[in-house]
């Protein structure tokens, strides 16, 4: 399982209201540049791969609901971004990662511990857990 990371501006830009989760536009896109916590801040910091065989860019997160309990709030999401391989294939890649295009502002990363190549006819599918992501 992938180990997802924040950076560190999404507590800043969260704080100073430029993010909306429950009416942005959140996406996920891959990447094989190893991502800074603390220096990538907006999409073009961290170098998506190149779209083609497969891989047609960022996908958007369907929201369902939003809501906050006790101080937890929990955005729960109706897809998991899913890509197939078709000709050559796509890749490689190491990380998913999610952004606000709304706001170009990037939130975090999943690492996939090494490199990933998706061959003609496999799919890659980012598991969001529970399709919820969970801010404490």
């Amino acid at each position: 399982m992938a180990s997802f990371n924040k950076f560190d501006t999404f507590v800043e830009k969260l704080a100073e209201k430029a993010h909306n989760l429950a009416s942005d536009t959140i996406q996920v896109y891959l990447t094989n540049a190893a991502p800074s916590a603390s220096a990538d801040f907006v999409k073009t910091d961290l170098a998506e791969i190149s779209t083609g065989n497969g891989y047609t860019g960022p996908i958007t997160l369907t929201v369902g609901s939003s809501s906050q309990s006790s101080g937890t709030y929990t955005l729960n999401v109706t897809n998991n971004p899913a890509w197939t391989g078709s000709g050559a294939g796509f890749g490689p890649f190491q990380y998913a990662v999610l952004w606000n295009s709304t706001a170009d502002a990037l939130i975090g990363w999943w690492n996939y511990g090494s490199s990933v190549s998706c061959l003609a006819g496999e799919t890659f599918t980012v598991d969001i857990t529970d399709n919820m992501l969970t801010l404490v």
